[in-house]
Order: structure tokens, then C-alpha cells, then sequence
């Protein structure tokens, strides 16, 4: 059975460390692609209160297989004192994109 892709889900608060992190993932073969969205507005409750900000989301793709590894790392360079992760398999998509996914995330 082949290695599960996850779609993983992280903001950063500017394009820099979007773009360290990004090109750290795919550098290391912790990820296949990361798209980067910016312009993205975040509303969220910490340390009791509600707050809006802007910040660039990144959609990362990689296997379970190097999603501890891609968790680990992504953590060490993060600039959040809780960096947003959240993995969600991929249950259905073109064959030949996963496969890909799989090959380039170190399979």
C-alpha cells in the first residue's frame, strides 16, 4: 500500500518566514510543494483575547511517512510560539500528482 499524502495547513505572520519555511520543506524532501496564500486574515482568541491579523497560509504537501520529521522541523523554524499544523489526508486525487507527492516528499 502506498505511502498516504496529507495536505497540511499552516499561517505564518509575513512572506519571509513563509518563504524559509517553505523552501526548507521542499529543500529537505520533508514536502513535495508548498503553494503560499497571502493575504490571509486570521481571527483567533489567545491569552484570553480575540485578535485579527493578517497572515500568508501554507499549503503543504508531503506523506505520513516524513510528517514527524516535516512537524519537527517546521516547529524549529516557525517564528509562533504555537505554530499552526494541522494534516488532513488526501483521500482521493490524480494518480499521477500523488505518485509525484510521494516520490519528491523521500519516498
Amino acid at each position: 500500500m502506498p505511502d498516504p499524502v496529507l495536505l497540511c495547513y499552516c499561517t505564518c505572520p509575513d512572506a519571509a518566514s513563509a518563504q524559509a519555511i517553505a523552501e526548507a520543506l521542499v529543500g529537505e524532501q520533508l514536502a513535495a510543494c508548498v503553494n503560499r496564500l497571502p493575504g490571509v486574515a486570521s481571527t483567533y482568541r489567545w491569552r484570553g483575547q480575540v485578535t485579527t491579523d493578517a497572515e500568508e497560509l501554507l499549503l503543504i504537501k508531503t506523506v505520513a511517512s516524513r510528517f514527524e520529521a516535516l512537524k519537527t522541523r517546521l516547529l524549529a523554524l516557525h517564528p509562533y510560539e504555537l505554530p499552526e499544523l494541522i494534516a488532513v489526508p488526501v483521500e482521493r486525487g490524480h494518480a499521477a500528482y500523488l505518485d509525484w507527492v510521494r516520490h519528491s516528499a523521500g519516498d
